[in-house]
């Protein structure tokens, strides 16, 4: 009943905390891409045009890793998507082709989750560790220790594999759209579908967080209920 309420606060301090980042974001992933490919292509060609409508977000990415540069899981995946991004810019071919290749950075990573929960070390849970660490040792030292708890690895292993499929799902709807799409129509739908895919991935999580630990407090009040029981029986006779 409260989740609802909870959540709408939190967007609104994120958006209020972040609101300028967010719009850097818009502009620099979505705005100016667009913009330079409808006006490059005519004297560029549709490949030329692609590559340089691409820069825009590979250098966002490489000024934003620049400011937090830290050597930890997040870190390793912000870099490897630039690294993938900058081999899908070299690697020549056509067009739609070109297109294919971006989505491989989000294809790679869906399966990095994916391999994460199988081998037993949760992506999310990594990533979570990572991004407490940059706020609070302390903090990602009390995450650290949840571990113990069976039900906290079975919600870690679970949204891994989530946003593992969910990242994979957006790729197998991008590739389709590559080929149902005019370039220009497609680098206004991918984004969209990129966001929105993000946003209902995190919404999810953040959903589903709250009732594995609305169910982890339940659970822990239960087990006491039943310590306590024959204790405070057998006093009383």
């Amino acid at each position: 009943m409260d989740a609802k309420p909870g959540l709408i606060v939190r967007i609104a301090a994120y958006l209020r905390k972040n609101g300028v980042q967010v719009l850097g974001e818009a502009l620099v992933n979505f705005i100016l891409p667009f913009v330079i490919y409808t006006y490059a292509e005519a004297p560029l060609g549709e490949v030329r045009a692609l590559l340089v409508s691409s820069a825009p977000p590979i250098l966002w990415s490489l000024v934003e890793f620049a400011r937090h540069r830290r050597i930890d899981a997040l870190s390793v995946l912000v870099v490897s998507g630039i690294a993938l991004s900058l081999l899908a810019m070299l690697g020549g071919g056509g067009a739609r082709f070109l297109q294919l290749r971006e989505k491989l950075v989000t294809g790679v990573i869906g399966l990095a989750f994916l391999v994460s929960a199988l081998i037993g070390k949760p992506m999310i849970y990594e990533l979570a560790r990572a991004s407490m660490r940059r706020k609070s040792e302390g903090e990602a030292q009390q995450f650290e220790m949840l571990q113990v708890n069976a039900g906290f690895r079975r919600t870690m292993t679970v949204m891994t594999v989530v946003w593992g499929l969910g990242l994979l799902v957006d790729v197998a709807i991008s590739v389709v759209l590559v080929f149902a799409l005019s370039i220009r129509d497609y680098l206004i739908v991918n984004p969209i579908l990129g966001y929105g895919t993000m946003g209902a991935l995190s919404l999810w999580t953040f959903l589903y967080g709250q009732r594995a630990r609305r169910r982890g407090e339940a659970r822990r009040a239960a087990a006491a209920a039943l310590a306590v029981g024959p204790d405070s029986g057998g006093s009383g006779g």
